[in-house]
């Protein structure tokens, strides 16, 4: 697997973060992994010229004040070369088919993986 610079992890939930980001650092495929907990807190900080811009995001869907939908709206607002090259992975606990079909009108997903994160789900994708 290639190994990233920056692995972004978005999710309200502070449990699933800390399995994720055990799963992502066990299979050692970034140099830094990065949690937000919020889609809100996320977007600030990828606005910020000054911070490292992800190479892959894992995004959770369901999220209050703003959910994993309304980020990618507003991450498509951000410069194309910016954003061209991350890859994202939707997570969710239940596989809603209004959740799939919700994400098959953005061409940025990469796939869209039932939680919890397991290394074998991605190994073709990253």
């Amino acid at each position: 697997m290639k190994k990233y610079q920056l692995i972004l992890l978005i999710d309200d939930n502070r449990i699933d973060n800390f399995i994720h980001q055990h799963v992502l650092s066990k299979a050692d495929v970034s140099e830094d992994i990065l949690i937000k907990n919020s889609a809100v807190e996320a977007l600030e900080y990828l606005k910020n010229p000054d911070h490292v811009f992800p190479d892959v995001i894992f995004l959770d869907i369901r999220m209050p004040i703003m959910d994993g939908f309304g980020f990618l709206r507003a991450f498509e607002e951000l410069p194309e070369e910016k954003k061209s090259a991350v890859k994202i992975f939707l997570l969710s606990s239940s596989i809603d088919p209004i959740d799939v079909e919700e994400a098959g009108k953005y061409k940025r997903i990469t796939r869209f993986i039932q939680k919890p994160l397991d290394i074998s789900q991605l190994s073709p994708y990253i």
